[in-house]
């Protein structure tokens, strides 16, 4: 194996200190200009690349962040990764990527990973099944910049980038009962988690204010799969009074409805109406086209790397202030909900 080229390589090569080509490759306003291009011309002909982990060990900056999501699987996550990625990449940050697979175990692990590797800041969407805060609490306590994105926890005082779930989805429920639905049901997400909290409380608001009673039955508590959108539309259909519409906490859960739908022969949207909650890539490519209530995953994304970007900077990891960014929800209405017009 070639050995690496190293600053002594390049110093010997120069006739130069490796003090002095270290801060020629560090630019230093202390060397010359003539010295910083000999230097940098050789470093470029022996293929000389720096030790990141070394150097950050001396500066105490690695330049890189962690981002903890739930799971690869769904495209809102891959959306928003690649908005951070657009915005560290200009800013001259790398990004570590961990999945928690919806556990608290891995989340937790996810974070000692991160911790290992020095990174300068954490981006987190926390996971399904986590209950127990304390590991995050752990990390504000370190001083290590934190901020959640889509799923945060307000008690935790965490700063967070999230979209208005309570609006989006009243503005979900408002569009069914425009269409002319009655009965409309809702499949929840774990009612444990902040954002899913906010949903199930637009939905029922809509019905109020529309003059429509809220009826329990119409509940399913889901857990953010297809089988759940499944399981919640076959137990709506044993009902005495079975409802006519579905608002999703979320598209994959939506899917769920609509095949189990299609296997009981119910046309959508005219016995039936269908709408979720994301945008997720493959609702404009099914049949019906799913209407659901876009998230803005990209923009969030940028916007998270902004504000984790600003606390490193400024070390502001250390100050009481916690920052909260609410993006607009976009409704994206298709076939799946429009009776009329």
């Amino acid at each position: 194996m070639k050995r690496k080229t190293t600053i002594t390589d390049i110093a010997k090569k120069l006739s130069l200190t490796p003090a002095t080509v270290s801060r020629a490759l560090s630019n230093k306003n202390d060397i010359s200009e003539k010295t910083k291009k000999r230097v940098m011309a050789t470093a470029k002909r022996l293929d000389y690349h720096p030790n990141k982990i070394a150097s950050s060990l001396r500066s105490g900056i690695t330049q890189v962040i962690g981002i903890l999501i739930p799971s690869a699987e769904h495209s809102f996550f891959g959306s928003v990764i690649n908005g951070i990625t657009s915005m560290a990449n200009e800013n001259g940050y790398d990004v570590l990527i961990y999945q928690s697979n919806e556990s608290q175990e891995f989340e937790a692990k996810g974070l000692q990973t991160f911790l290992s590797a020095r990174v300068d800041g954490i981006l987190v969407s926390i996971a399904r099944d986590t209950i127990d805060y304390s590991h995050f609490l752990d990390i504000k306590k370190r001083n290590i910049p934190i901020v959640f994105f889509d799923r945060d926890n307000e008690k935790l005082g965490i700063s967070s980038v999230v979209i208005d779930d309570y609006r989006g989805a009243y503005l979900a429920t408002e569009h069914l009962i425009k269409q002319g639905y009655k009965r409309i049901a809702h499949i929840s997400a774990p009612l444990h988690i902040g954002p899913f909290k906010e949903r199930w409380r637009g939905y029922k608001d809509a019905l109020k204010d529309y003059n429509i009673k809220f009826d329990p039955a119409l509940l399913y508590k889901g857990n953010l799969t297809i089988d759940s959108g499944r399981e919640g539309i076959d137990y709506f259909l044993k009902l005495k009074k079975p409802p006519d519409a579905v608002f999703a906490a979320e598209d994959y859960t939506a899917l769920g409805a609509i095949k189990e739908l299609k296997d009981h022969n119910i046309k959508i949207p005219d016995e039936f109406g269908v709408i979720g909650f994301c945008n997720a890539l493959f609702c404009e490519h099914i049949t019906p086209g799913l209407s659901t209530i876009d998230q803005q995953p990209f923009k969030m994304g940028q916007e998270s790397f902004k504000l984790i970007f600003d606390m490193i900077k400024n070390n502001s990891s250390k100050k009481a202030h916690i920052n909260k960014v609410v993006l607009e929800p976009l409704p994206v209405i298709r076939s799946s909900t429009l009776r009329k017009g």
